[in-house]
C-alpha cells in the first residue's frame, strides 16, 4: 500500500534553495524525485532510524530527514540538505 509524501514549507523552501544554487539542477531535480517516489513504498525501509522517531535517509546529492506516519499513512519530509561525498 502506498504512503502520501508531504513536504514540509521549510523543507521545500530548503529545496527550492538548493536547486537555485545548484550546479547541477537536474540532479537536485532527479533525487528529490527519487526521494519522492522511493518514500511511497515501505518507508520505514528507507534510511536508518534517528531520535525522536524521525529517520534519514540519502540520494545523491540530497540528504533528507523525514517522519512516518503509519496510520494516516503519510510520509513527512521536515529537512533536505546537500550532502557532499569524497571521491
Amino acid at each position: 500500500m502506498n504512503y502520501t509524501v508531504v513536504w514540509l514549507p521549510n523543507a521545500e523552501q530548503e529545496l527550492a534553495a538548493l536547486w537555485t544554487d545548484a550546479a547541477n539542477r537536474t540532479a537536485v531535480t532527479w533525487a528529490a524525485h527519487e526521494i519522492d517516489g522511493l518514500l511511497r513504498h515501505n518507508p520505514k525501509e528507507r534510511g536508518e532510524s534517528r531520535s525522536l522517531g524521525r529517520r534519514v535517509f540519502f540520494v545523491r546529492p540530497l540528504g533528507v530527514f523525514f517522519r512516518v506516519y503509519s496510520i494516516d499513512r503519510v510520509v513527512q519530509v521536515q529537512h533536505v540538505w546537500r550532502f557532499k561525498t569524497h571521491s
